[in-house]
């Protein structure tokens, strides 16, 4: 996991109908883990690598299966986070406090903790090493080690986050900076970035300009603002049904969108950002800023890159339908450490967690997977303080939605969803 934690991407939908029928009454049921573990032992029925949503919520479902001390999560940080309202904290909608837990509150009972860092895989030998040269032997390996983010390959980050009007709520250590730059935002532009590799919840980046919008409104500073999302891609949303209602919200605030604009340096003393354009080579843009929020690049955890259970790219290399690696039957990926060609976010974990449950069930069994995932994830786009189009959709980019309604539609419903009632169901009912 990064430096800042364990945590988890956007907030869970589909698989909150079940989390909606079974996790309220259930929420008391479960122990806490208090009593975790420093020392590993030298082998485990089942080892899962990160302590994120995957990882806890595998960890909870093979325990149930195979028993208590013989399921052990490898997991180096002390809290764990609930990364989908850092968009809400950036906004000053919720304070960070909320986002937060002990890692050892999290994890289930009878589900081992080590607190370590995963320094090596050999799949062939079935054991992975960890700090301090300890070597783990497992019967079953479940990864899920989450996503790394890489300001540093922003020219001028991390240390332009010393200076002010200039945010992120991609980090702990940023997200509260996002809040004030919006504060303090007195004239010029605002400008909103999406870079130029894969991202967990790829809707967070034009979020926080939906609700940075709304704030001005409020407050009044909206005529002085020139609102500007600088995004990699060549559109606003990868669902078209979705990407015509943003664009519809975009032309009714007077939002300005430019494709295939990618940070490549930050300036922070002179308040500047340079964009490279990725249809012209070579060719740069200089924007002056007065607030700045920054999505950073992101990638593999460097553990995975060049490792045995990778694809030449550093992702894990799974099965799309079972999760089960290609190569190695005893071992398993889930959510954002995949090479699963969907959007990364806790919604697709919690519907992989499904599959991946029914998927081990039968290996264990020497049988086939059968159950299949169809790349089901959600992104519950926050476009204002009380309005969240949802957005959910499969594999191949169509609409996959819970509600008998037309979710492309901005809901206060839905924003009460996001902002309320999927943070208790996450703690309370995924997680366990």
């Amino acid at each position: 996991m990064s430096a800042i934690g364990a945590v988890s991407s956007c907030s869970c939908l589909r698989p909150g109908a079940w989390l909606l029928k079974r996790g309220m009454q259930k929420m008391s049921s479960f122990g806490l883990h208090t009593a975790a573990r420093c020392a590993a032992k030298d082998y485990y029925e089942i080892l899962v690598l990160g302590g994120g949503a995957g990882g806890i919520a595998m960890s909870a479902r093979m325990k149930r299966k195979v028993g208590a001390g013989k399921v052990a999560v490898v997991e180096p940080s002390k809290t764990h986070y609930y990364q989908p309202l850092w968009t809400l904290v950036g906004g000053g909608a919720k304070p960070l406090a909320a986002s937060a837990r002990p890692t050892g509150s999290v994890m289930p009972k009878g589900v081992e903790w080590i607190k370590s860092k995963v320094t090596a895989l050999d799949p062939d030998k079935n054991c992975v090493w960890l700090e301090n040269d300890i070597k783990v032997s497992y019967k079953y390996l479940i990864i899920a080690l989450g996503i790394s983010l890489h300001y540093e390959k922003i020219k001028g980050l991390p240390e332009g986050f010393d200076h002010p009007k200039i945010g992120s709520n991609y980090s702990v250590h940023t997200v509260e900076k996002t809040w004030k730059a919006l504060q303090d935002f007195k004239e010029g532009n605002a400008i909103f970035t999406f870079p130029n590799t894969p991202v967990k919840c790829a809707g967070a980046p034009q979020k926080i300009m939906y609700l940075s919008d709304a704030y001005w409104r409020k407050t009044g500073k909206r005529s002085k603002a020139n609102i500007m999302f600088n995004t990699s891609l060549g559109v606003i949303f990868g669902v078209k049904k979705y990407a015509d209602a943003l664009l519809e919200v975009v032309k009714e605030r007077n939002l300005t969108v430019n494709y295939k604009r990618n940070l490549v340096e930050v300036r922070a003393d002179k308040q500047e950002a340079v964009f490279e354009n990725l249809d012209k080579p070579g060719v740069t843009e200089v924007h002056q800023y007065e607030m700045l929020h920054v999505t950073p690049p992101m990638g593999p955890p460097a553990v995975l890159i060049n490792s045995p259970v990778s694809d030449e790219t550093g992702w894990v290399d799974v099965d799309k339908e079972t999760l089960q690696h290609k190569k190695y039957p005893n071992v398993f990926g889930i959510g954002d450490c995949t090479n699963l060609p969907t959007s990364k976010t806790a919604a697709a974990v919690a519907a992989q967690s499904g599959v991946l449950d029914k998927t081990i069930s039968l290996v264990m069994k020497n049988e086939l997977p059968v159950k299949k995932y169809d790349g089901y994830t959600s992104c519950p786009l926050v476009t204002g303080y009380n309005k969240v189009i949802l957005a959910e959709f499969d594999y191949n980019a169509q609409p996959l939605e819970t509600f008998p309604i037309d979710q492309s539609k901005e809901r206060v419903t839905m924003y009460h969803m996001k902002a309320d009632m999927m943070p208790l169901l996450y703690w309370n009912a995924l997680l366990k």
